[in-house]
Formats: structure tokens, sequence, C-alpha cells
């Protein structure tokens, strides 16, 4: 993806890390936003929307460790360890945008540490990211766990076979596998056990019976066709706690920040805004 002319560069180039846990880059200047991105990918992913936002707001982005730029730890980590080190980088207070994965980790440090979420913004993600018995709008466990027992074989594979996924059903569903392809391995590759441990959070982790701990305003931005995180989550989850706003982007898959990026903008800063 290309960066706009005169505008800043979002990130360094492809193989610069310091070694740092949890590698974090920060650009522009006003009120924080914290962007994370979700499963198998990098901080790369919000390269256009931190372009639109960078001009009124100060963007700091992650790599959530074993992605990106983020060294591999030696031990496997929990999402409440995930949560600590992702906070122990990142400014405070700030909004939170979570993308999947990411939305996980943001919604857990609304719950323990609420003073650091000002406001949160879950893009294609929800409490609980696969089927219960009382949740049946969500991914089928048997589907996950078959991306875990493939990882160790080829985890390539696994990876271009999830976000082919993440466009199915976009409008744009053939750019948008083409621009996430090229990108999935520009800031290094994955290592499998951070794979591995993302898959484990995304299947143990049921928040509903403590969304009652975040206080702060919180928006859902959906897409009508996500085969990973249907609409009728998001639905669902407004349903229990109406105060909650819910956004869903039409002919949009898991990604809408690539195929409706005006759209997406233009509710974030309204809801940034308000």
């Amino acid at each position: 993806m290309s960066i706009r002319p005169n505008a800043k560069p979002c990130w360094p180039p492809s193989g610069q890390s310091d070694g740092r846990s949890v590698y974090t880059h920060t650009l522009g200047a006003g009120p924080d936003i914290v962007l994370v991105h979700g499963w198998g990918m990098h901080s790369g992913v919000w390269e256009d929307v931190a372009e639109e936002l960078f001009d009124h707001f100060r963007i700091t982005v992650v790599d959530l460790p074993g992605h990106g730029f983020s060294r591999l730890l030696e031990t496997r980590y929990t999402l409440d360890e995930l949560c600590k080190m992702v906070a122990a980088v990142t400014p405070a207070p700030a909004a939170w945008v979570g993308w999947s994965l990411g939305g996980l980790v943001a919604q857990r440090l609304a719950m323990i540490a609420p003073e650091r979420v000002s406001r949160l913004i879950l893009t294609n993600s929800t409490p609980c990211f696969v089927q219960r018995p009382d949740w049946p709008q969500a991914v089928a466990l048997p589907v996950l766990r078959r991306f875990g027992e493939e990882l160790r074989q080829d985890y390539r594979a696994v990876l271009k076979r999830f976000i082919a996924l993440e466009v199915y059903g976009s409008e744009q569903a053939t750019t948008q596998l083409h621009q996430l392809r090229a990108m999935l391995f520009q800031h290094g590759e994955p290592a499998v056990s951070a794979l591995e441990d993302g898959l484990a959070i995304l299947e143990n982790t049921d928040l509903r019976p403590e969304w009652f701990r975040i206080v702060c305003p919180i928006l859902l931005l959906m897409g009508q066709r996500d085969q990973l995180v249907p609409v009728e989550a998001g639905e669902a989850v407004v349903a229990q706690w109406p105060k909650t706003r819910l956004r869903v982007f039409e002919r949009a898959g898991h990604a809408p920040f690539f195929s409706h990026l005006p759209d997406f903008i233009a509710e974030l800063r309204a809801f940034l805004d308000a």
C-alpha cells in the first residue's frame, strides 16, 4: 500500500526491529489511539487507517509478541499476560481499536485496567469468538481446531487460507486478498508458537460474563458477510448491552478497513469525536 504524497511514512522499512518483546510505533499528534492487529498479521494492516487519522490523533500501532517486529517470548502467554505486556508499552488513557484477536486484547484491557481505555472500538470482534451452547453466532470449534492441527505442518498455507476466509464475501475480495497476501510476511514471519497461543486464546476466551466491567463507550464495526465473526454476534451483543453501538458495513467481510476505508474512517471519527 502506498503512502499519500507528503504524508509521514507510517512504518520503518521491512526488517527493522529493536528486539523488543512488544514492538510499537507512534506517529501524529493529538488524543491517543492504539491499534491492535488480528491473528497471524502485524501492525502494517493499519497503514491506511493511520494515514487517515494521524493529522488529528496520535496513533500507536502494536505488533503482538511473535508477530511482525515483536520478539518471540520464551514462554507461552495467556490473554491477561498479553494485555499486561501491551499495556506496558502503550499510552494511557487512549481509545483502543482492536481487530479480531486484537479486539479480545482491547476488551480484556478495558476490564482489568479501565482507566487506560477511554473508548473501545471492536472491529469484527466480540466477547466470544467460538460457538457455545448459548452462543451459536460464532465460528465453529472444529474449524478453529483444524487451523491449529495444520499449523506445524505448513503454517504459511494455514495463514493464507485464513486470510482467504477473512476476505470471503467482500465486494472487493480479490483485491483485498492480494493486499493481505502481499503484506502477510512483510515484517517477518510470525512464530508458530505465537500462532498457537493466539488460537488457544480465541478458543478458550469468553468475556461475556465480565462485560459489565467495561465502563467506556463501545462501538462495534462489523462486516455484513464476515465468515469468522458473523454480524449476528454483534446484534446479540447490542441486544444484551444496549449502550453498545453497532455499525454494519454492507458487502464487507472480516476486514472492512480494507474494503470500506472511507466509511470505516467516517464511523471511527464520529465515534471518537462524540
